[in-house]
């Protein structure tokens, strides 16, 4: 059954692991330990073993899946350093919604090239860069666009294993995600404008930028992931929307 990796789940994990000292031994605590009621033991190994895969934790497992013991990585103590900075800005900002285990292997990509220090962060990025690019296209382009990547990754009979990226061209706004398909491109004057600077402005604010990330690099990687999922009639056709410098990082990834 597919999974849902959730931000704040990770991150009380990673919490309790770190503040139990050099190593926490047991599985000791419930979904109300980390504010979600309804997360159920399987879901817990899910999300540790997620974790201990991506080098945020070292833990062991018996051989029928059950945890051992597990302690903290410097990865997993930056994980929640960036995390408590973002509650820190926003504290009443809403808990990021979980990432789905389909969209996993696209994001890590994003993660890995753009110098990302978590996939929450990536999945954030994508949706905001995928944003902007909307704003430039017509809702006809963004349409092929959607129908592309509509298809899955990958050739399985594991229903749950077949990534649509799709989902992530969608927005999680509502209103935004509307608005995008009612208006015209984004190429008037003045504020209508959405030049190279503008592009690159947008994605770095409005998907919180870590600090230590580079914009540039971050955006490049994204058009990276996205690119192995077009046909070159697709990735011909988004690259004539973009602006000159942002066009030129689009041919590059």
């Amino acid at each position: 059954m597919p999974i849902s990796i959730k931000r704040h789940v990770v991150y009380h994990l990673l919490k309790k692991i770190a503040e139990s000292g050099s190593q926490i031994d047991k599985l000791d605590f419930s979904g109300q330990d980390i504010g979600e009621e309804n997360l159920s033991e399987a879901d817990l190994l899910a999300h540790l073993d997620y974790l201990n895969q991506n080098q945020y934790i070292n833990a062991d497992f018996t051989n029928d899946g059950r945890f051992q013991k597990a302690e903290i990585t410097e990865k997993g103590r930056n994980m929640v350093e960036n995390y408590e900075e973002k509650l820190g800005k926003s504290p009443d900002s809403p808990v990021s919604a979980g990432i789905d285990e389909k969209d996993l292997p696209f994001l890590e990509k994003v993660m890995v090239k753009g110098g990302l220090p978590d996939i929450f962060d990536a999945r954030d990025l994508t949706e905001v860069t995928f944003r902007v690019m909307r704003d430039l296209m017509s809702t006809e382009a963004a349409d092929r666009v959607e129908q592309e990547l509509h298809k899955p990754a990958e050739i399985t009979e594991d229903k749950s294993l077949q990534m649509e990226i799709a989902d992530l061209w969608h927005d999680t706004n509502p209103i935004v995600g509307f608005l995008s398909r009612v208006r015209p491109p984004w190429d008037g004057p003045g504020i209508f404008k959405i030049d190279s600077d503008r592009f690159l402005f947008r994605v770095a604010n409005e998907g919180t930028m870590p600090p230590s990330a580079d914009r540039e690099q971050v955006v490049k990687a994204i058009f990276s992931a996205t690119k192995d999922e077009l046909s070159q009639d697709r990735i011909e056709e988004i690259a004539s929307w973009l602006p000159d410098v942002v066009r030129q990082m689009w041919q590059e990834a």
